[in-house]
């Protein structure tokens, strides 16, 4: 089996008609699975941003 990266393996997976649009994250150790949606340049809603931060543990100072 060839080594691909991860960027090259998406690519090969989207040739094949599958789709997308967010990224996954996980932190070893945790049972925390974040989904960033992915959607061009578009802002997160305020909502999202505050939940993904209280996930994540950043503070809205690190966020301005």
């Amino acid at each position: 089996m060839k080594i691909l990266s991860g960027r090259d393996f998406a690519r090969l997976v989207e040739r094949r008609g599958v789709s997308g649009s967010h990224h996954i994250y996980g932190k070893p150790g945790t049972v925390v699975r974040l989904s960033i949606p992915i959607h061009g340049n578009r802002p997160l809603k305020t909502g999202l941003l505050r939940h993904l931060a209280k996930l994540t543990e950043i503070s809205a100072e690190e966020l301005e």
